[in-house]
This record gives C-alpha cells, structure tokens and sequence, in this order.
C-alpha cells in the first residue's frame, strides 16, 4: 500500500493533539460504513418496493445509518472545522481581533458540546419509554449518538481551544514543525 497520509493539515497540526488522530481515523470509518449502510438499505428499500414486496425494516435501518452519520460526521467536522465554524470572517481579521473571534467561535462550539451532551443523555433516558417499529427497540438507541458526539465535540473545541491559546490561532501561529515537536 504505500505510505499512511496524515489526515490532520499541516498548516492546522498546530491546534492538534497527535493522541486523537487516531479518534478522528476512526470516526472517519465510522461516517464510511454509515453512508454505506444508508446507502445501500435505501436501495434495498426502493428495491422491495419496485418488485411488489415491500419491506418494513429496511426504512429503520435507514434511518438509524442516517442519524448516526449526522452525529459522528458532526463530531469529526469539528475536529477539522469543517463544521459549526465561521472560518470566512476570521481568516479576514489580524493580531488581537482574530485571536479573539478565533476563542469566541470555538467557545460557542464548546458550549454547543455540552449542552448535546447534557440534553442528549436526558433524551436517551427518556428513550426507553418508546418503540420503534417494527423492531420494538427502544427509541433511546437513537438518542445514544446525541451525548456521545457531543463529548467529542466538547473534546475536540477544548483541543483546539487550548492549543490555539499555546500556539495562536491562524496567521500568528507557530510553524508546523515545531507544533510536530511538542506534540510528541
């Protein structure tokens, strides 16, 4: 196979932590099978349905590879900041200002996190009181991504938050190098 790409900018490395490149690796899998499997149940579903036999399983299935690849891709859009980020206005500004938008944007973010981290575990709780069809599962695991992206972003905007303030944010940063030899 050839060598492994780093899936982290070089010019962004700064504001990452090494240790959760690995995370994020797996969250890109993670948002692969579920756009796989949202994919492909869709298909089996119009399938069915062309052929005179439809079947029930396949839209809850499709709907819960869709609801876990909102979260998870969320999750991993935060860490790259494709995602809840107001990057225009920013790369705009200089000095100061910046690195001041720069903490405001990635605060709001963080509180993004935790409050899909508190409000997500009080719905998977509430959850266990309603079933979907026609499997009869409780509809709470499709509550369960809700908490768990949000601590991933919580994570995530507390990496880049902290790293932003040791190393600047965007034009004012340290160069990748040295952010390589610290991180290590």
């Amino acid at each position: 196979m050839g060598e492994r790409r780093d899936l982290v900018l070089a010019d962004v490395r700064h504001l990452k932590w090494r240790s959760l490149d690995g995370v994020e690796r797996v969250l890109m899998v993670l948002c692969g099978v579920c756009l796989f499997g949202f994919t492909s149940s869709t298909l089996l579903d119009v399938g069915a349905r062309l052929a005179g036999h439809p079947l029930l399983w396949p839209q809850e299935v499709t709907s819960t590879f869709f609801i876990y690849g909102v979260f998870i891709g969320a999750s991993v859009a935060t860490r790259r900041n494709d995602h809840l980020y107001l990057s225009a206005i920013t790369e705009a500004m200089r000095g100061r200002t910046r690195s001041f938008f720069e903490l405001f944007n990635r605060c709001v973010v963080l509180g993004v996190g935790i409050c899909l981290m508190i409000f997500g575990v009080q719905n998977f709780f509430t959850g266990f009181g309603s079933f979907r069809m026609p499997s009869m599962l409780p509809i709470a695991y499709l509550y369960a991504p809700i908490p768990v992206c949000g601590a991933l972003i919580t994570l995530f905007s507390l990496e880049q938050i902290v790293n932003g303030l040791r190393h600047g944010f965007g034009e004012t940063a340290i160069t990748s190098e040295k952010a390589v030899r610290e991180a290590a």
